[in-house]
């Protein structure tokens, strides 16, 4: 039996780590729970799980603490933004499997978080590099010729820059596909969350970004795929469905039973795709080149957008203007020479000052 601490327990994430956990129950034991501030629902679970209260705790720091004080085999980490990178960082030293659905904190962490991890500890739990990883299995890694990460393209797949300038928050919270929080949510429509999977890939699977591609699949069946030298490719198909990609985070590298429809066979399916168009969604351009300049610019850019997409749902900015003030973030950037916590918490804090410094002006 394996023990779970879930990170993020109360939100989209922990929730469906919940509903897995309890059709498994002779297979996973939670021994811990932390969530960002919904005290009432996390209570609520605390009692599910008949936990003491020292197991059951609000914000990062207490989650940090939580993972290191606790005895488990696997800590899922469900929180949203780059305030995951301490708890994740305290898994992979206290030698826990870390199923990880915080692509920030590996993303703004970088070297920080690979350099710590053992072979095989990081089991990534977001959609797309779970289907990688489920993929790569066909193959060395010296057959791997490249990458293909699938995208949903949003609500807003199809748009023009001028039509993007109009859209309003609520439209950018239609995904057609997904149900998520606020953040991921209008990360998908500008495709800033498809700019953080490409960086999280090239961190996880160490291939370069001039070998991992983006294309657009509404569908959102085909998960992402792996193409091999031989000309191969190997896709990961299913309805969408987080759970599985969660059940996966937790029983890696055995699969759980029953845990997701599968397509259904008997009937016809269409399945679309089409190239990214960067010009109007420079988001993923922008974090090719972040990524390759590595240091601290991934955190810049995280940074930027989390406080250009607040702006964006306050009424302050308009929807194109996140991935500008992002990119006058990236450009202003002067990194640090050693990668640091410290380092990486200064450029954050720097990323913020001046992209809110700039929607102060832009109001």
């Amino acid at each position: 039996m394996r023990r779970v601490i879930i990170l993020g327990s109360t939100g989209s994430i922990g929730t469906q780590a919940i509903e897995v956990i309890d059709k498994n129950p002779d297979k996973f034991q939670v021994v811990g729970l932390a969530a960002g501030s919904n005290a009432e629902g996390l209570e609520a679970q605390r009692k599910h799980f008949s936990l003491p209260e020292s197991k059951a705790v609000l914000g990062a720091a207490a989650a940090t603490l939580l993972v290191e004080q606790t005895e488990a085999d696997v800590v899922i980490n469900g929180i949203t933004g780059s305030i995951g990178l301490a708890p994740t960082l305290a898994a992979l030293k206290t030698g826990k499997t870390l199923a990880l659905a915080n692509k920030e904190s590996l993303i703004v962490g970088g070297e920080l978080v690979t350099s710590l991890a053992k072979p095989g500890q990081i089991v990534p739990v977001d959609s797309e590099h779970s289907a990688i990883a489920q993929c790569l299995r066909s193959g060395s890694s010296s057959e791997v010729r490249k990458l293909i990460l699938t995208a949903s393209g949003g609500p807003f797949r199809g748009f023009s820059k001028e039509q993007l300038s109009k859209v309003t928050p609520a439209q950018a919270l239609a995904h057609p596909t997904w149900v998520m929080g606020q953040v991921v949510t209008t990360n998908s429509a500008s495709l800033v969350n498809k700019g953080l999977e490409l960086i999280e890939a090239h961190l996880l699977f160490a291939i370069p970004f001039d070998r991992i591609e983006v294309t657009v699949h509404p569908q959102s069946v085909v998960h992402s795929m792996v193409e091999f030298v031989d000309g191969s490719v190997i896709a990961q198909a299913s309805p969408p469905d987080m759970k599985l990609p969660i059940a996966l985070g937790l029983s890696w590298p055995d699969r759980l039973d029953a845990v997701s429809t599968p397509v259904d066979w008997s009937k016809s399916h269409s399945w679309q795709f089409e190239p990214l168009d960067e010009n109007v969604f420079s988001a993923v351009r922008l974090a090719r080149q972040v990524g390759i300049a590595g240091k601290s610019y991934p955190a810049v850019y995280n940074a930027s957008n989390e406080q250009a997409v607040m702006a964006f749902h306050q009424g302050a900015i308009s929807f194109d203007q996140i991935t500008e003030l992002i990119e006058r973030a990236v450009d202003a950037h002067q990194p640090e020479q050693e990668l640091t916590l410290e380092s990486l918490l200064a450029a954050e804090k720097w990323a913020r000052d001046r992209t809110d410094a700039q929607i102060a002006k832009a109001c």
